[in-house]
């Protein structure tokens, strides 16, 4: 029985809904790197030298890496995790289950390279005003991507969305909220002295099979989702993106 002259939906309606809905959310995705990489806020603010906002990932993925902030390779190059810290953390993505021609989305709590400490040993902390003024744009981001599984690389992110814990209640562990998984991970950096602990090393092993899990969990369902019924129309490619 059919309300008010209204069409029954069926499984074409939905793919074509289901088409244009991830078509729509892809530019807007763009659209949002674009302003993203123009941002000056905290050059204006007196904060920064110099502004070089990096971000990377596309619509299809699954699965997001939030860092603290890019670092001096990155500003070079323009890419995330580019440095001895990017691949010690490609490293780990391999050991759970994700190669290098499907890394998934990645960004940061603030996505210009803050400088090297004052302190040394590593790259400066980005300050809560900092944060505050990037914040925006981390949550626009994921608004727009909605990921799956939401990868908390290092202490900044793991206190933005976990809570401000000791990395060894957090790191092993995994915490779902609306749908999303959070999985926090150490930050890879050579500066940080957290893994020389073996106890930590075990977390890390830990964190790194929750997020091999979540890995196969997603391509079990891969096969299931509107994602197949785009690549035919020559949009988008096959496959797990995560």
């Amino acid at each position: 029985m059919k309300l008010n002259g209204s069409r029954s939906s069926t499984p074409k309606h939905q793919e074509s809904r289901s088409i244009s809905r991830v078509s729509g959310d892809a530019r807007r995705l763009a659209e949002l790197h674009a302003r993203i990489r123009a941002c000056t806020k905290c050059v204006a603010a007196g904060y920064l030298q110099e502004a070089r906002p990096i971000v990377a990932g596309s619509i299809r993925d699954r699965i997001a890496i939030v860092g603290q902030a890019p670092g001096a390779v990155e500003m070079t190059v323009g890419q995330p995790f580019s440095g001895r810290s990017g691949a010690e953390l490609r490293r780990w993505l391999a050991e759970a289950g994700i190669d290098e021609d499907h890394l998934p989305y990645r960004t940061a709590i603030t996505k210009c390279f803050p400088g090297k400490s004052a302190k040394g040993g590593g790259d400066r902390r980005p300050s809560p005003a900092e944060i505050a003024l990037c914040g925006p744009w981390l949550e626009q981001e994921l608004a727009i991507l909605r990921p799956q599984v939401i990868v908390l690389l290092g202490g900044l992110a793991i206190d933005r969305f976990w809570g401000k814990v000791p990395l060894e209640t957090a790191v092993g562990r995994s915490r779902v909220k609306d749908g999303v998984t959070y999985i926090p991970l150490p930050h890879p950096s050579g500066a940080s002295r957290w893994l020389n602990d073996p106890g930590h090393r075990q977390l890390l092993t830990r964190a790194l099979r929750i997020v091999r899990t979540e890995v196969r969990r997603l391509r079990k369902t891969s096969g299931r989702e509107a994602f197949s019924a785009v690549a035919e129309h020559g949009r988008y490619k096959t496959g797990l993106h995560i």
